[in-house]
């Protein structure tokens, strides 16, 4: 055997050595996981989707590299084990300084010290994942493919996927280190496809929370559903058996778009430009018409008729509404003097078609698309929560 083909080896048995034991190892013996609060990992719904936002992502999309389905569904149970530790504080396995020393650790060890930060892990199912395995009888009706928007430019590098993990944290090295190590537990089964770093949440999904600002400095998702409002919830965010899939009752649909943001043309823009554009004032973030704070109802017909506000607010889609968890991101610069800047756009709905294909379609015509290109894109089934000693996806793969 080669040293590679042993270290891989031994990596996928000390996974699995610590999947099948996963105890709160050396993060937990600080006591720091009790310095900040951690989100309950078991319920009907998976966090991370209603979660008061936290202010960092790491998402990543995996491909699976194995045609044995049992072997994936053993990674979904070892995941499942993985997450409920990282969730709560504490190590995967026998954690990153204990076990045996001749053998790599069970967990990385970049998160020792540090509490749990709000962590949150969410998993969702790609379209390909059904057809991988033969089940295309099992995909749900609401996983459609989206249709080719206007100005789409859409990298296959940075798109689709099997599957897709989203982790949300106050600290960007715990969602890191989460990421890290479901992506360690998984060598040989699954392969990152594309991932992507966020921070500065661009909405939010509690009511009584300052609403954030995006790359081009105005708040955004004044109007997003509330993740306290569990009415909302069930109208636009849960899917529901009569929907036609039962095992997806109590999940939801992830639409996930990278939005590059023209940000150096945008910082040449006259300000009265930029609130015609958005549909509302920069400072307070109120509508336009006369309207002074934020949350003040809007007036549509006050707005341009290209203003993305106007366009994308329910009165104009039929009542639709989406759960966004966005963030901003900035990776760099394109070679050309630009920052690769722009927002990690995440929505969470009852029904892809309904939801985010409408508002998008409807968005066609949007003055802002000037500023805005879409460069990636992946559409997931995110299945219910966890419950008891079950394990992610259990609905479909149980």
């Amino acid at each position: 055997m080669t040293r590679r083909a042993a270290l891989g080896a031994g990596l996928l048995a000390s996974a699995a050595a610590g999947a099948a034991a996963v105890e709160f190892g050396d993060r937990a013996d600080t006591g720091a996981s009790a310095l900040e609060p951690v989100v309950p990992f078991h319920g009907a719904h998976q966090s991370g989707i209603a979660t008061p936002v936290q202010d960092r992502l790491h998402f990543a999309a995996f491909d699976v590299v194995t045609t044995d389905k049992a072997r994936f569904v053993q990674l979904l149970r070892e995941w499942t084990e993985a997450a409920e530790a990282m969730t709560a504080g504490g190590s995967v396995g026998r954690g990153a300084v204990q076990g045996n020393p001749l053998a790599p650790p069970d967990d990385t060890g970049e998160a020792l010290g540090l509490p749990a930060s709000r962590l949150t892990l969410t998993i969702g199912f790609g379209a390909s994942l059904f057809t991988k395995f033969g089940m295309e009888d099992r995909r749900p009706a609401g996983l459609v493919d989206l249709p080719h928007f206007p100005g789409d430019k859409l990298d296959p590098a940075r798109s689709g996927g099997d599957l897709c993990v989203q982790a949300c944290a106050d600290d960007p090295q715990v969602a890191v280190h989460a990421i890290r190590n479901l992506a360690r537990i998984g060598f040989g089964v699954v392969s990152v496809r594309w991932s992507q770093l966020g921070f500065g949440k661009t909405s939010s999904t509690t009511p009584d929370s300052q609403t954030p600002r995006n790359m081009f400095g105005f708040k955004d998702g004044t109007s997003n559903v509330p993740g306290t409002d569990e009415a909302q919830l069930a109208q636009h965010v849960w899917a529901a058996a009569e929907d036609g899939t039962p095992w997806m009752a109590g999940g939801s649909y992830l639409v996930a778009r990278r939005i590059r943001m023209h940000i150096e043309t945008w910082d040449r823009t006259p300000l009265k430009e930029q609130e015609d554009i958005f549909g509302r004032t920069k400072g307070e973030g109120a509508s336009q018409g006369g309207r002074k704070k934020e949350h003040d109802p809007v007036v549509l017909d006050a707005m341009q008729p290209g203003a993305h506000v106007r366009l994308a607010h329910p009165d104009n889609n039929g009542g639709a509404k989406i759960l966004r968890r966005g963030y901003s991101f900035t990776d760099g610069t394109d070679g050309l003097g630009r920052l690769d800047a722009g927002l990690f756009f995440l929505a969470y709905q009852r029904d892809v078609t309904k939801g985010f294909v409408r508002i998008q379609s409807s968005l066609a015509t949007d003055l802002m698309n000037e500023y805005v290109q879409h460069v990636g894109s992946g559409v997931y089934a995110v299945p219910p929560g966890v419950s008891g000693d079950g394990f992610w996806g259990d609905t479909l793969f149980g």
